[in-house]
């Protein structure tokens, strides 16, 4: 069915747009939440004279969120999260984080309007801010290990206790060999000893 948007919803479109969304998710999400009305003959022709009217508000808007998406112009992220030995974040970093790290940098910005992929792993990822439908804000974002010093001394730990292991069984097998060949070597003489009478 199609839908006229009351208000910006990321991911479906933003106000004024004509979508078109499945009959249940209008019916008893967007139409009861007063987010969207049905595109009907009417409701077009209304919204088209809407829109002429407010030609240059929306100019206006537009300029607004261009300024705002110049003040984001350069800006990358660096967010610590706690990492498991395997490199794996305990939890995620999301929209939310991404949101309170441009804060902390003076840029006040609202977490509904960023979309990014989840986070899992340490690396590089990509934030985008929707300022308007057509302005659109790529934010760099680098996710590193909050407890890197704690990860390398663990690294080093098990890379020592991995060298300590592989030395013991090198021992141990070198003893095993020593043993083999003493063996060996008793056997021989042993059989040399049966066999020595019966020569004589």
């Amino acid at each position: 069915m199609e839908i006229i948007l009351k208000e910006d919803i990321i991911g479906l479109g933003f106000k004024n747009d004509i979508v078109n969304v499945k009959s249940g998710y209008g019916r008893n999400y967007l139409i009861p939440q007063g987010k969207g009305v049905i595109a009907s003959p009417s409701a077009k022709k209304i919204l088209a004279e809407n829109l002429k009217q407010q030609a240059h508000k929306l100019a206006a808007l537009k300029a607004a969120a261009e300024e705002k998406a110049a003040q984001l112009a350069g800006v990358s992220l660096e967010i610590a999260a706690k990492v498991s030995a395997t490199g794996q974040l305990y939890g995620s970093v999301g929209a939310a984080q991404v949101a309170d790290e441009l804060a902390k940098l003076g840029k006040d910005v609202d977490r509904k309007i960023i979309t990014m992929k989840d986070a899992k792993k340490i690396g590089d990822y990509v934030a985008l801010v929707h300022f308007h439908k057509e302005v659109t804000v790529e934010v760099p974002v680098k996710v590193v290990a909050e407890n890197a010093e704690e990860l390398k001394a663990a690294a080093e730990a098990d890379a020592a206790i991995k060298a300590a292991a592989e030395a013991r069984a090198a021992k141990a097998a070198e003893a095993t060999e020593e043993e083999v060949d003493a063996d060996v070597e008793e056997a021989i003489d042993e059989t040399a000893e049966v066999e020595a009478p019966a020569e004589a």
